[in-house]
């Protein structure tokens, strides 16, 4: 049997990362300018989330890929905030892309999420691949805005029970 790159990976805390490489890796895989991007402003004041955030070393035991998820809130339309845990960015190195260790960091995120009591996932993504493998859709947040532009459809969402997600509201960080 053949294995792939990822199936030799090795997936760590994202905190056990030094933050200068974490950073070095996301310039180089969404390029400086990220901090523009509407995601940043969504999570904006808040610190990622220690225990589903995660970073993938190559067989050398290099990094090639990170993954961090954030406190957030839809806050509804008479003001009450709901909580949300905003799964991204997925980063992975530009020559290490396709290789599976995105797939591999997104299921280590999404499998320390405690099913007793599930926060719903929110990202900015394909909703054909993350629908796909994760079940994110975009059907509930058709209602829901950001503090920037982005497109509806890749605004998904993931939530045992989507009766409980509001149908409108603005996306932000979650402070408490």
């Amino acid at each position: 049997m053949t294995t792939t790159p990822a199936q030799t990976a090795t997936i760590i805390p994202l905190d056990n990362v030094d933050s200068a490489l974490v950073s070095a890796l996301l310039d180089t895989a969404f390029e400086p300018e990220r901090h523009t991007r509407t995601a940043y402003k969504v999570r904006d004041g808040v610190d990622w989330l220690p225990g589903l955030s995660f970073a993938a070393l190559d067989e050398n035991e290099m990094l090639v890929g990170t993954i961090q998820c954030w406190p957030v809130a839809l806050t509804d339309e008479s003001g009450r905030p709901h909580p949300l845990i905003m799964v991204g960015p997925v980063a992975v190195l530009p020559g290490h892309q396709g290789q599976g260790y995105g797939q591999a960091l997104m299921s280590a995120s999404i499998a320390g999420i405690d099913d007793r009591a599930p926060l719903p996932q929110v990202m900015i993504g394909d909703p054909e691949y993350y629908g796909r493998f994760w079940g994110f859709t975009n059907t509930p947040t058709a209602g829901w805005t950001l503090p920037g532009p982005f497109e509806q459809r890749r605004l998904l969402v993931r939530c045992h029970n989507q009766m409980v997600l509001p149908e409108t509201g603005m996306l932000g960080p979650w402070l408490r």
